[in-house]
């Protein structure tokens, strides 16, 4: 397998509570760009900009920085809810 490109898909979409939906390495980097220096200072951020510079080097890593990636979202509150299951 080739290297990953912008337009490689990541190993799963990631639907944000705006509606935007990640699904491309392109799209991580994008909103990695978006982050100000404090939120970079965040583990949690880190890890998932590692992750993704990882799969970069080494493809095998996608599924990793994808869950790195969908960890950091939720951590901070823009990860879209599943939809609940059961209830009134």
């Amino acid at each position: 397998m080739s290297g990953l490109t912008i337009v490689s898909p990541l190993a799963f979409p990631l639907t944000l509570k705006s509606g935007q939906v990640i699904e491309t390495v392109g799209d991580a980097a994008s909103s990695f760009a978006t982050l100000t220096e404090e939120k970079r200072g965040h583990s949690h951020w880190q890890v998932a900009v590692r992750m993704l510079n990882n799969a970069l080097d080494q493809p095998t890593y996608l599924k990793t920085a994808t869950i790195s990636l969908q960890t950091a979202l939720l951590m901070e509150g823009l990860l879209a809810s599943p939809l609940a299951v059961g209830g009134d």
